[in-house]
């Protein structure tokens, strides 16, 4: 836009404008206008008042109307107005990675929202639902409240427990694909191996598996790629010397064995964080079952998020919704509306626990040592044995209802000592005992490099792993510098340690999707 005011925007794409022009000069080139309007400009239906010029219909103005109109021979056809919409989008296609929560919401959003867009979202899992797909293992649940872990503008009214269960956040997100259409555009068992920009086309070329690790490759093109992994979708298998010369029955929290039956079996739980946290309570509890926790990271086992709500409810350790309650969120809006308002300003509340020395997290972890102290006051050498070196909120909080009372039971064995190696029969640790097991349980988690695990390659061939080696540089945790029209949902940085993650999800969504149509607009005027 000119500095200077009331002057049409012909005038300005015909005549280079200095804002200190006389009144009179500026009478002139208004009086321009009315000339070129004479000399061929169109008016159409289509054009909102506009006035247009041959050019924008594929045409060239001759020479002579040049000259009548006063235009500038030097002018270009690039600095006339085109013919076109204001909201006229060129045609781009749109690749999501991922079909759990973030690529529900792009496959919603996105065919919502934008017009001239081709979508595929590519799963590589058999079925919708992302982490919560692959996490089936005994006591797998939520934990932060089920009422602010769903879409604003899917409420669910009838959650079974305060901490849903993963089965039932499954259900919520394939329920919602299909009540709003976005598994039209998933593609089951199709894997993305590879993501290379071609400078040239302004395009990205993705490679994709179809059908499991031995199936076929092919690749899709792109105009923009948006990675909707999440964190927690690439399994971590323990580096372990022997692993692989175990004879009995291995499995990863993320790949459970629903069928296997751990009766009257010594199992063996290596690790500590959310997963361990939440399988040993409930085997703990199998008939006959006596576990083994090779437990050597320390972590602080916190009262469950919005503990606050639970004790206003008088739900007690299991958090379910009592039928009456679920009842009255189905009839009256409003009083689930404000539950849901109380569940997230409780677990608001708590961010200043993360800050340094604030009187919150100090009272957090005179709390969390108390709380801890009375649940393993039966072996209470166990508190010196997990408690941290450092201050709450460092580490996301893992409540754990149920983990310290099942490590001091007696069919549990709180094992310290680092592991060596595991042999044919079990696990051999650093004092050179051998503990015998049936079955290994390696609740290890998930690799967390911010890259993907498969190769990304930008502009002048730079590699996301190498560009992220050192730190994981980015715009807001959506997008980074060397690879254009990539965008992330909860990248680097993206997730929250309080509060509602889905919350998180829809504005990034929401954000992607205005840069997109930025993209089909300033590039279909070029």
């Amino acid at each position: 836009m000119s500095a200077v005011p009331n002057l049409p925007e012909e005038v300005l794409r015909v005549h280079p404008v200095d804002p200190g022009l006389s009144h009179d000069s500026l009478l002139k080139y208004k009086s321009d206008v009315s000339h070129v309007e004479h000399a061929g400009a169109q008016r159409t239906g289509q054009s909102n008042g506009i006035t247009h010029y041959p050019e924008t219909n594929n045409a060239t103005v001759p020479k002579q109307q040049q000259q009548a109109a006063h235009i500038n021979p030097k002018a270009t056809p690039q600095w006339q107005l085109h013919d076109r919409p204001i909201e006229n989008q060129r045609p781009v296609r749109v690749i999501v990675i991922g079909a759990g929560y973030s690529g529900v919401y792009c496959g919603i959003r996105i065919p919502e929202r934008m017009r001239n867009c081709s979508l595929a979202i590519y799963e590589k899992n058999a079925g919708i639902g992302g982490t919560w797909y692959e996490n089936r293992y005994p006591g797998a649940a939520c934990d932060v409240p089920s009422h602010s872990y769903q879409f604003s503008f899917n409420p669910k009214h009838d959650w079974s427990s305060l901490y849903a269960p993963s089965w039932e956040i499954r259900e919520y997100i394939e329920s919602t694909a299909r009540k709003f259409g976005a598994d039209r555009f998933v593609h089951l068992e199709h894997e993305v191996v590879g993501c290379r920009w071609d400078e040239a086309e302004g395009k990205w070329h993705v490679r994709v598996r179809k059908g499991g690790p031995e199936g076929e490759v092919f690749e899709d093109v792109a105009d923009v790629v948006v990675t909707a992994r999440g964190n927690l979708n690439t399994k971590q298998w323990p580096d372990i010397e022997g692993l692989g010369s175990f004879q009995g029955e291995v499995m990863h929290s993320a790949a459970w064995d629903e069928g296997y039956d751990f009766r009257n079996k010594r199992v063996g739980v290596i690790g500590s964080g959310s997963s361990a946290i939440q399988i040993i309570p409930k085997l703990q509890q199998v008939e006959g079952a006596h576990l083994n926790c090779f437990i050597r990271s320390r972590t602080w086992i916190s009262p469950p998020l919005a503990h606050g709500v639970q004790e206003k409810l008088g739900m007690g350790e299991k958090f379910e919704f009592t039928e009456e309650l679920k009842q009255q969120f189905r009839e009256d809006p409003q009083a689930w509306l404000d539950f849901r308002l109380m569940v997230e300003a409780d677990a608001n509340n708590i961010h200043a626990v993360t800050l340094k020395g604030t009187p919150m997290q100090q009272g957090a972890q005179k709390a969390f040592e108390e709380g801890m102290k009375e649940r393993l006051k039966k072996k209470p050498e166990y508190f010196d044995w997990l408690k941290p070196g450092f201050a709450p909120g460092c580490r996301r909080l893992t409540p754990g209802p149920g983990f310290l009372e099942a490590l001091v039971e007696d069919n549990v064995s709180f094992v310290r000592d680092r592991i060596r190696r595991i042999e044919p029969k079990g696990v051999v640790t650093e004092d050179g005992k051998l503990h015998e097991i049936d079955v290994l349980i390696c609740a290890t988690g998930f690799y967390a490099s911010a890259a993907p695990p498969f190769p990304v390659t930008g502009l002048d061939g730079h590699s996301l792993k190498d560009h992220w080696h050192t730190r994981a540089t980015n715009y807001l945790s959506l997008a980074t510098d060397r690879f254009p029209n990539l965008f992330m949902m909860l990248g680097p940085n993206g997730a929250i340690g309080e509060g509602s993650l889905t919350m998180m999800i829809e504005s990034t969504g929401d954000y992607i999707l205005r840069a997109i149509r930025k993209l089909q607009r300033i590039t279909s005027s070029l």
